[in-house]
């Protein structure tokens, strides 16, 4: 706590978005920007916020969010009034749902399966700082190169599409081999193979075929539960696969509610989830969207 004589609001110095520095007489102030996503405006905003409150630097974390380092504690309820009439709010650090994070997916990157930043958005505007018994940091990457170490959160979500080829069409000129990063795909005999233990499902196959017959299925989500970074790398679970943006709010939902259920405070979730009986949830998850 700051030993500071000025004011200081207890209950907003206590939200987790506020975080006491090496020198307990200041705080880092974390901000919430879902997927990393901010506007010119507010950049020039953010400016002039830390210039009024006699703020020297601004950090980029890697989970795409930014903090105002070194804060007078005493300041903290005009700073987070001036973010929230920005439209970057107080962010998330202690035992809730984070700042949730995506790479740009389909609106810009042409490996993209999937819409990353407005899932992220929907899963924001649902879960964000939802308190929880452990810490729980949401990731999307919009394909299997998991650009967004999706899989290394508590949940992960990535787009998958699988490769349809028309046997009968293909000509076997072997093009798509070259694309394959996985070595899934061979020649023989003139017939184009696919290894479907070694295909990952990234359709990055699918559009160099020069003749347009390798198609895909439709794009889907594959659902990851523990993983974690930190000192004990760990790869999440893999939960399910699910076809629509409402299926995986749902299992995110089923999700959060399991983990407020059934986690206790004083480990990570990864540690957890044997004795949480995680397979019997991820059947009851199945069960649900198969039904």
């Amino acid at each position: 706590m700051p030993r500071r004589s000025q004011t200081v609001n207890q209950d907003l110095y206590t939200r987790g978005g506020v975080i006491t520095e090496r020198d307990p007489e200041f705080v880092i102030v974390r901000l919430r920007l879902p997927a990393g996503m901010i506007t010119p405006e507010q950049i020039r905003g953010l400016g002039a916020i830390a210039e009024r409150h006699g703020i020297g630097h601004i950090h980029l974390t890697t989970r795409q969010t930014m903090e105002f380092t070194h804060v007078d504690p005493a300041k903290l309820e005009a700073l987070v009034d001036d973010l929230e009439a920005n439209g970057t709010p107080l962010g998330a650090e202690r035992e809730e749902v984070v700042n949730v994070t995506a790479c740009l997916g389909t609106r810009n990157c042409k490996f993209g399966i999937i819409d990353s930043v407005g899932l992220a958005a929907e899963i924001d505007k649902r879960f964000f700082g939802k308190e929880l018994p452990v810490k729980v940091r949401i990731a999307i990457s919009s394909c299997p190169n998991g650009c967004e170490s999706e899989r290394l959160n508590e949940i992960g979500i990535t787009g998958i599409q699988r490769p349809i080829r028309d046997p009968g069409l293909c000509t076997g000129c072997g093009t798509c081999t070259h694309y394959c990063r996985e070595k899934a795909i061979g020649v023989e005999d003139g017939v184009v193979i696919l290894q479907q233990s070694k295909c990952m499902e990234c359709g990055f196959c699918i559009k160099p075929c020069p003749f347009n017959l390798i198609r895909g299925t439709d794009p889907e989500y594959r659902i990851t539960v523990g993983g974690h970074r930190g000192r004990h790398p760990k790869i999440g679970r893999h939960m399910i696969d699910v076809k629509t943006q409402e299926d995986v709010i749902r299992v995110v939902d089923k999700i959060i509610y399991w983990i407020y259920r059934q986690a206790s405070t004083g480990s990570l979730l990864p540690e957890q989830l044997e004795e949480l009986e995680f397979d019997e949830f991820r059947k009851t998850i199945a069960a649900m969207i198969e039904g």
